[in-house]
C-alpha cells in the first residue's frame, strides 16, 4: 500500500503561489494537522516515507515517521515548477489571461520559465513506480503537493491532466494506491485525519 499524503496547511494556501519558494513553514494549524494525520495513521506500518525537497513537505513528513523509520528526499515529488508565477498573489494571477489559459488547458499551456505538467506527471510516475520497487511488499507514504499529486492520480486513474481541477487533494489529507498486475489502483482518494478508517480495506 502506498499513502500519497499532501503537506499540511502553510499561510500561502488560497493567498499566494509558493511554488518552489524556500522557507515556507507550516503555519500552526498545518502543524496540528501533520501531528492529527500521523495518530491517525499510527496503527499503519510505515517501511518508508518519501517527501518532496521543500520545508513544508518535509516537515509533514517528520511528523508521519516513527522512531527508525527512514525519510527519504526524492527530488521527482518536488512541487510544480511555476516560473514566473512564483510567488505571485492569486488576485494577480486571476488576472491574467495566460493563468486562464493555464487553468483552461493545462496539458497545452507551457507555464512562463516553468514546467510543463505533462512533464511533472511523467516524474511523478517514475518516482512511484521506483519508490514501489524499492517496497514491493511495504507500506510506505509519499509526502508531495497538490498538483503534483492531482497529475499522478489523473494517470493512475486514466483521466487526461486537463480534468484534474474535478477532484481535490487537500492540505493534510491521504490517498491510497495500491499496487495490480496492472499498474496500481487508486483506493481512496483525499481522505482526512477526522474520517474513520480512510486507509482500511474495501470489506
Amino acid at each position: 500500500m502506498i499513502l500519497l499524503v499532501r503537506h499540511a496547511l502553510v499561510d500561502a494556501c488560497g493567498v499566494f503561489l509558493a511554488g518552489r519558494m524556500p522557507h515556507v513553514h507550516l503555519n500552526e494549524k498545518g502543524v496540528d494537522q501533520a501531528a492529527r494525520l500521523a495518530d491517525h495513521l499510527s496503527d499503519i506500518s510505515l517501511a518508508a516515507v518519501y517527501t518532496s525537497p521543500l520545508e513544508r513537505a518535509r516537515e509533514t513528513a517528520g511528523a508521519l515517521a516513527r522512531p527508525g523509520t527512514a525519510v527519504t528526499i526524492h527530488a521527482d515529488l518536488n512541487e510544480v515548477d511555476f516560473g514566473e508565477w512564483t510567488g505571485m498573489a492569486f488576485d494577480e494571477l486571476n488576472r491574467r489571461e495566460e493563468w486562464a489559459a493555464f487553468n483552461r488547458r493545462r496539458s497545452a499551456m507551457a507555464i512562463p520559465g516553468g514546467e510543463w505538467m505533462a512533464d511533472v506527471q511523467s516524474r511523478a510516475c517514475a518516482a512511484l513506480t521506483a519508490i514501489h520497487r524499492a517496497h514491493p511488499r511495504q507500506t510506505v507514504a509519499i509526502v508531495s503537493h497538490a498538483d503534483v499529486l492531482r497529475v499522478l492520480v489523473a494517470a493512475i486513474i486514466g483521466t487526461p491532466i486537463d480534468r484534474i481541477d474535478q477532484f481535490t487533494i487537500d492540505p493534510a489529507s491521504v490517498s491510497v494506491v495500491e499496487p495490480t498486475w496492472r499498474g496500481f489502483e487508486l483506493t481512496r482518494l483525499n481522505c482526512h485525519a477526522y474520517r474513520h478508517h480512510c486507509c482500511a480495506s474495501n470489506d
